[in-house]
């Protein structure tokens, strides 16, 4: 008995379900069984669930299906050794100087539905729970951007384009004079360098842990043409422990290395230091510059404007992020945000998973 329309179906009931069960991912799923033993309901289950799942909540109703449709209980997965659940990790217990405080006793094991994890995208960061705040790290690591790309300044071999003598020349020498074929050269695209200066004052502690998280997923995304700095009371270069692929390891050695989490605000101060000490030399040059920030300034206001139009003047864009700026009724008139203002070009909301994901879209079509 063939046993390709009832495997056909079961993708046409998972299609129905909800899954992603395109024509390439059901020719991979039918190339797979091919390979194994179809009898053996275990083999049939991780074939289809490794290739016509696309995310962990496309499981359950993979889950389900299967079931209904092979009348087996699917089998469970073993949990290993390097499976073991850890404990997450946040900005506020690694910068938390006493030490007297409890351990918490965060669950592990979240069971949050796909209308809850919609919800979930549109609710500001600072008012989750903590079980809410385990399950947006989840979907803050499977964040992906698609760097931006700028037009390299150099000529490099291509089909079409103009003419390149050289290369014709050299073409003609090796073949007697005649001339064999022609050559192109037109420029290229490379990486348009992204710049991530996130405020970790007090004011913007309750956002500080995503954001730390949010620029982890940048990073890791494009780690040559991504450069993250926290701004406060002073600057710290955070490029290189960000690059972690792990996301909790990445915060712990992220935590060390910050020294005023959750301190005061100097905005104009250390945007002048990134200026003088990184921009200036070409780190803020033709890149997408993203500043996240409430806008408090105990500093000087016109220093942080003079500051950010020099920043303007380097950059391809700039752009601020502001989480307030996404509530009802908001205005910028903190004396940070209303100086800088004026030398932005965008000014974004940056309270949510959406509102975040809207951001990588901006920095993609810079």
């Amino acid at each position: 008995m063939d046993p390709l329309p009832g495997l056909v179906g079961f993708a046409a009931a998972l299609r129905a379900a909800g899954l992603p069960c395109d024509a390439q991912r059901v020719q991979a799923y039918l190339r797979a069984v091919d390979q194994l033993d179809i009898t053996d309901p275990a083999q049939l289950y991780w074939a289809g669930r490794l290739t016509l799942c696309a995310e962990p909540d496309d499981l359950p109703r993979y889950d389900d299906a299967f079931a209904a449709w092979f009348t087996a209980v699917p089998p469970r997965p073993r949990r290993t050794m390097a499976e073991r659940p850890r404990a997450t990790v946040t900005m506020a217990a690694l910068t938390q100087s006493d030490a007297g405080g409890g351990t918490s006793h965060e669950t592990t094991e979240l069971k949050v539905a796909a209308s809850d994890t919609e919800i979930l995208r549109h609710r500001d960061i600072s008012q989750l729970t903590a079980v809410e705040r385990e399950h947006l790290r989840e979907l803050m690591a499977a964040l992906h951007l698609a760097p931006p790309r700028r037009r390299s300044m150099r000529l490099r071999r291509h089909r079409g384009g103009r003419l390149d003598p050289a290369r014709i020349l050299r073409a003609m020498r090796a073949a007697g004079g005649e001339p064999v074929r022609l050559a192109y050269r037109a420029h290229a695209d490379r990486p348009r360098r992204v710049v991530l200066l996130i405020d970790v004052s007090g004011s913007m502690s309750p956002y500080a842990d995503a954001l730390l998280r949010f620029a982890h997923a940048v990073v890791r995304a494009a780690p040559m043409s991504t450069e993250v700095f926290t701004i406060g009371t002073r600057l710290t270069r955070l490029s290189r422990q960000l690059r972690k692929r792990d996301p909790e390891e990445a915060l712990v050695a992220a935590s060390r290395a910050v020294p005023d989490f959750a301190g005061g605000t100097r905005l104009g101060e250390t945007v002048q230091v990134f200026l003088d000490r990184w921009g200036q030399r070409g780190l803020a040059r033709r890149a997408t510059v993203v500043l996240f920030s409430d806008g408090w300034e105990r500093g000087d206001a016109a220093l942080l404007g003079e500051q950010v139009a020099r920043l303007r003047r380097l950059a391809h864009r700039v752009l601020w992020v502001n989480p307030h700026a996404g509530r009802d009724g908001y205005a910028p008139i903190q004396s940070g945000i209303a100086a800088a203002l004026p030398h932005v070009d965008r000014l974004l909301a940056g309270h949510s998973l959406a509102t975040l994901e809207e951001l990588l879209m901006e920095v993609r079509r810079a």
